[in-house]
């Protein structure tokens, strides 16, 4: 059983400088014929000549009347001339052939027309006045466009005007996409997702891929799905490798693990480069070379497939077009709460970005290598040093664009505890038109009051429970807002309480369950509303939180604890009952609670926030919420309490 041990990983930087200069500097594609209309965003691969003069004949530039220039000297308004029109003068519209025996045209409001015969002119013309002369715009032989240019509709037209009809471009490099991986079902032969057997999984790396290469201006080309079987990679890679593929990319079974063979096939068939990035996600990259032709085996998690392909696979595919790699806009930003990081490695990671005041406000996203929505949802890429234990939220960091200046300038950013209702305003904020995008931090209600001191949110989510009054929100405030006037307004009361199995197979009825020895629990994170509750209802039942099976295992999202019941990762947690409805789980009632949003008076005035604010009062959103299930938006967007 062979096994690849990641012996020498290299920085980003190496292994794009060991990739890159192995394949040299002057790569290209190809060169091949087009027709001049169907060049647009081409590279034009040798420089392009004029064919044919343009104009090709001397005409006229406006509407008016032809006439020899020499025949009009001396006319001025006291002493005007009558001209003989077709002996003197001709009428002529603007890209008209002009008469050989004129050389000047007159135009038409400076002319006084007599009767059908004759007109008068008050002011003399001179020699090619209002004319077009052969070869104004583009004279034959004339170098028109230079080579490597990348051409547009303005280029198509010069090179029509100019007689060329065809030009030599470089060719779009071909890229062949192997996907691998014995448990993986191809889209196509399912009639629905529930066709899938137990064990499987949609391949949707390569479609990513593909859709990737395109938009590179390149053409993909995607083989059939390979089982973990080694001999069969190596024919699929003997294929690619002997065809006109300008690329090759193996996905998944680029790891460390016994059943990856990607690593071994190259080296055998060529050479290995590279095995090892010291990139967070896109370790497992391989970049090699068999013949002369590069090979890119790409991590099979989605986010990791993703990031390896833009740092080693985007740039090669420019420079086979010879194209310039387009630059990735930037901006400083500062992080909406500290972010640890492991040292010795770069991580690529994906934030949330919005403009608070003067400020830009980066928010992070999920880590994980495979949740490919945490690319649907950025903004951008925040990238951490790999000599970095982290940065700080009191750090400016540069952060990569991946929405317009425009989009992020247009984002609330919501910072605080998680509710699924925060994900509905975003939509249907743009379902009425709006060009309002929101920006969702999750770090617990005491993290979202925390934001809001610090100025780095325009409102907070939060449903912090005073268990000495009974009441929401209101203590908190007056103790971590002091000072700051704030307005707190309603979003919802939400079912709370236990999301267990479906069936409760550990028959679970209640708080007083949770101390069992057989049943496990996920929690969510301190200073999370749902985090004071459960403590309060355990101090209630008068529960140690230290009796509880998995009560240091924390997430941060409502969805998040669903999914590890789901999984079987745990047997119940703390969370909405929307969350468990989602999931088709069960769930037992604790507490109704309420969620407000809280927001600086200052802001109130701020365009967008009041865009948000109308839209959670509006009836259509509340319907809305309501379908989740264990919500009551009676009150949505209504102004509790200014403090």
């Amino acid at each position: 059983m062979k096994r690849q041990v990641y012996l020498a990983m290299k920085s980003v930087e190496e292994a794009r400088k060991i990739f890159f200069s192995r394949l040299g500097s002057d790569i290209r594609a190809g060169i091949e014929e087009i027709p001049t209309e169907n060049s647009l965003g081409r590279i034009s691969s040798e420089p392009v000549f004029a064919k044919t003069s343009a104009p090709g004949y001397h005409s006229a530039a406006m509407d008016g009347v032809a006439v020899n220039a020499e025949r009009t000297y001396g006319t001025t308004e006291r002493n005007p001339m009558i001209l003989e029109l077709g002996k003197d003068a001709a009428w002529v519209n603007t890209g008209q052939v002009l008469p050989e025996e004129f050389d000047a045209v007159i135009m038409i409001e400076k002319v006084h027309q007599i009767d059908e015969d004759h007109i008068e002119i008050r002011a003399p013309a001179y020699p090619w006045q209002n004319i077009r002369k052969v070869g104004e715009d583009i004279i034959a032989t004339q170098l028109l466009l230079p080579q490597n240019r990348k051409i547009t509709p303005y280029d198509v037209g010069a090179m029509i005007s100019a007689g060329v009809f065809s030009l030599k471009v470089w060719k779009k490099p071909k890229v062949i996409i192997i996907p691998t991986g014995t448990e993986l079902v191809d889209h196509k032969s399912l009639r629905s997702p529930e066709g899938l057997g137990k064990g499987q999984i949609i391949e949707s790396n390569s479609p990513m891929l593909a859709a990737l290469v395109q938009e590179c201006g390149a053409i993909p080309v995607v083989y059939d799905i390979l089982p973990d079987r080694e001999e069969d990679i190596r024919k699929a890679l003997k294929r690619a490798v002997d065809s006109d593929a300008s690329l090759v990319i193996i996905n998944a079974g680029s790891s460390a693990g016994s059943k990856d063979y990607t690593v071994h096939a190259v080296r055998d068939m060529g050479e290995v480069l590279v095995h090892g990035v010291a990139m967070m996600p896109g370790k497992p990259t391989v970049l090699g070379i068999i013949g002369d032709k590069p090979v890119v085996g790409n991590p099979g998690y989605m986010v990791s497939a993703a990031l390896s392909f833009q740092q080693f696979v985007r740039p090669l595919l420019y420079q086979l077009q010879g194209m310039k790699e387009p630059e990735t806009k930037k901006i400083v930003a500062h992080p909406s709460r500290d972010i640890p990081s492991k040292l010795g490695i770069e991580e690529f990671l994906r934030v949330n970005i919005g403009r608070v005041g003067e400020k830009y406000i980066a928010t992070p996203l999920p880590r994980a290598a495979g949740s490919i929505t945490t690319l649907t949802k950025a903004e951008g890429v925040l990238r951490i040093p790999a000599l970095s234990e982290g940065i700080t939220q009191d750090e400016k960091v540069e952060v990569e664009l991946l929405a317009s200046e425009d989009e992020v300038r247009n984002t609330i950013v919501v910072i605080g505890s998680h509710d699924m209702t925060v994900d509905i305003i975003g939509d249907e904020v743009r379902r009425k038109g709006h060009e309002v995008r929101i920006s969702s931090g999750n770090v617990g209600s005491l993290g979202g009051l925390i934001a809001i001191r610090k100025g780095i949110c325009h409102m907070a989510g939060s449903h912090l429970l005073d268990t000495e009054t009974g009441e929401y929100n209101i203590s908190y405030i007056k103790k971590y807002l002091k000072g700051l006037k704030v307005s707190v307004f309603h979003l919802v009361l939400r079912d709370q309480g236990l999301i267990i199995a479906k069936g409760n197979p550990k028959d679970i009825k209640d708080i007083t369950d949770l101390g069992r020895d057989d049943v496990t629990f996920v929690n969510r994170q301190a200073g999370s509303g749902t985090r004071i509750l459960l403590d309060y209802k355990l101090a209630l039942a008068g529960i140690s939180p230290e009796s509880i099976k998995g009560y240091e295992h924390e997430e941060f999202t409502h969805m998040a604890v669903a999914v590890d019941v789901l999984s079987g990762a745990a047997d119940c947690g703390m969370g909405i009952f929307a969350a468990a409805k989602a999931l088709d789980l069960d769930f037992i009632a604790v507490e109704q609670e309420q969620y407000d949003l809280i927001v600086p008076s200052s802001m109130l005035e701020n365009r967008l926030l009041q865009v948000v604010l109308e839209t959670i009062r509006s009836e259509d959103f509340r319907q809305r919420v309501r379908t989740l299930g264990g919500y009551d938006p009676s009150k949505s967007g209504e102004l509790w309490v200014e403090i």
